[in-house]
């Protein structure tokens, strides 16, 4: 049963004559009657409020970017619109119109939705989980979003499929081969073959080969940034560490800033199942706990830019004093500026040393495993190379989906770097052999470009053996995302940022120690993988990311 039959009434809620009167103060304007028929909001209609209907009814109306509409239950008396994007005055997903008896009803736009949520603690929860699961169901369920047409193996289309989902938005693809209605596109809008993947978003645009940042401003996912505000926070990465920043400055009543070039959740939002994360004693995906963080952090009123990347940091030479905004310069070559940074850019899959591996990355190599690469491999050989509890979780998720797995490591064993539940989990699995002592040296391709084999050497004897995997997963360790810090900030050897020391080129423009999380520029901090010393785990990186807005808060209220 999907969730819309299942959870109902929590989609769906009813407020009482009471919950009404109490949450009125909070609506951004007064009461507005529609006509019969008449339009409350369109699908792509940037900051659209939610309605609190008062009398009538408003019809929503799940409609996709071919222009098929599927109708859901009108909402009545007591009842309200908005999804999660409404939190963030994300472009709406759904068409409404009022009813046949018009409407009259309460405009919430995203601010004062948010000053609901905090402010009327029992009503705030009924819209919070309806917005969720009203987000799930347009996820799972279909009927609304963006439609992507493109051959079911190419990497670009796996690359914008990987965007969306990790970004929570929902989407249909299309085989342009397999498919008759993906057919049926590409004729309608006569396209070459060069041209794909195509992507149509929910208001009709139709892009060819997007890249992400062109997605994300068709679809509203990247807000737009006033220069000259300065920020009291700036976060840069939207993992676990730069997330639980967001959620902790923001409830505090700091403006909050949080950049990422993807998507939130790093890596860990690619992991499958997360079960030694406290509080979750049955686990969590690691998509599903970033979700819930994400939809946190813009509850408070953080901003989340995603697909932004940080080109450098601007720090105002050896003589800024600690009240002058410090500039984060974009790719785009904009600017934004913040009394104080966090850098929150964990780290990047480490690539091992093959010749040919770019050829296959995104056609057979992958560095994730995602329901989407979980579907392309589905009943085929795979080999899946690393020995960590990311490689562990990434084994135990693929396993069942697939013939066989080789499970590839260099060291004698996994009882060194992976939890022994997985260890045991990975042992139980009667369709998994592990290679210890053994590295990938050579990769294969077949007739259409895919994977087709890997060449294995023994590194205690130096023998070699060839086997078939259609898919190679690559969890070989990290190395720090931070090459956006060079020559700006103190780094270890490693490359990993060094916080807390006296630097040996000191403070300049500050007379007092730098504070634990602390880098060696006053105000700007570091948390998480990216941070030398971290400890790997997604509760640190939380930990750390609550830490930090207090040593914040200290820099911040001298000025």
């Amino acid at each position: 049963m999907s969730v819309t039959e299942t959870r109902r009434e929590q989609i769906f809620p009813v407020l009482s004559a009471a919950q009404v009167e109490a949450i009125k103060r909070f609506a951004s304007g007064e009461a507005r009657t529609f006509a019969p028929g008449e339009t409350v909001h369109s699908v792509g209609e940037r900051a659209a409020p939610a309605w609190l209907v008062l009398r009538g009814s408003i019809e929503i109306a799940l409609r996709d970017a071919l222009g098929s509409e599927t109708p859901l239950n009108p909402f009545g008396p007591g009842q309200f619109t908005g999804e999660v994007g409404s939190l963030a005055g994300k472009r709406a997903l759904t068409a409404g119109r009022a009813g046949k008896d018009g409407c009259t009803a309460l405009p919430f736009d995203a601010a004062h939705l948010r000053a609901l949520m905090v402010g009327s603690a029992e009503v705030g929860e009924i819209f919070m989980r309806a917005f969720i699961l009203r987000r799930v169901a347009l996820l799972t369920e279909g009927g609304a979003g963006s439609i992507l047409v493109g051959r079911g193996s190419d990497p670009e289309l796996m690359r914008l499929q990987n965007f969306l989902a990790r970004n929570g938005y929902p989407h249909t693809s299309l085989d342009a081969n397999a498919d008759e209605e993906g057919r049926a596109v590409i004729e309608r809008f006569g396209v070459q073959p060069e041209d794909l993947p195509l992507m149509i978003c929910p208001d009709g645009t139709l892009l060819k080969r997007p890249t992400e940042v062109q997605a994300a401003c068709c679809l509203g996912i990247t807000p737009e940034l006033d220069p000259n505000e300065v920020h009291d926070v700036v976060v840069v990465g939207a993992g676990p560490a730069g997330l639980a920043t967001a959620v902790y400055a923001a409830s505090e009543g700091l403006s909050v800033l949080v950049l990422d070039q993807r998507h939130f959740g790093g890596q860990a939002g690619a992991s499958a199942r997360i079960e030694n994360y406290l509080g979750f004693p049955t686990g969590i995906s690691g998509g599903a706990l970033a979700g819930r963080a994400f939809t946190q952090a813009q509850k408070f009123g953080a901003q989340i830019a995603i697909p932004l990347q940080a080109k450098y940091l601007e720090c105002g030479g050896a003589a800024r004093p600690d009240e002058e905004p410090l500039r984060i310069i974009l790719n785009d070559d904009r600017a934004v500026q913040a009394r104080s940074v966090v850098i929150a850019s964990g780290a990047r899959y480490r690539r091992p040393d093959i010749p040919n591996l770019a050829d296959f990355e995104g056609i057979g190599v992958s560095y994730w495993a995602s329901a989407v690469e979980a579907k392309l491999c589905e009943g085929e050989e795979i080999a899946l190379v690393g020995a960590g509890n990311s490689a562990g979780q990434a084994a135990v998720y693929l396993a069942p989906k697939v013939k066989h797995l080789h499970l590839v490591c260099r060291g004698k064993g996994l009882e060194a770097s992976m939890s022994r539940y997985l260890i045991d989990r990975i042992a139980a699995l009667p369709n998994v052999t592990l290679h210890a002592h053994t590295e990938v040296v050579a990769l294969h391709g077949n007739d259409h470009g895919g994977l087709a084999g890997a060449t294995f050497r023994c590194r205690t004897t130096g023998n070699l053996h060839t086997c078939t995997p259609r898919h190679l997963f690559l969890f070989i360790g990290a190395e720090p995302n931070a090459d956006w810090l060079t020559k700006r900030v103190d780094v270890d050897g490693k490359g990993f940022v060094i916080t807390g020391q006296q630097f040996r080129e000191g403070r300049a423009g500050s007379n007092r120690s730098p504070l634990p999380l602390e880098t060696s520029v006053p105000g700007v901090f570091a948390i998480g993988d990216v941070r030398a010393g971290s400890t790997k785990r997604v509760a640190a990186a939380v930990g750390e990311g609550a830490a930090v807005v207090s040593q914040i808060h200290s820099v911040l209220s001298p000025h």
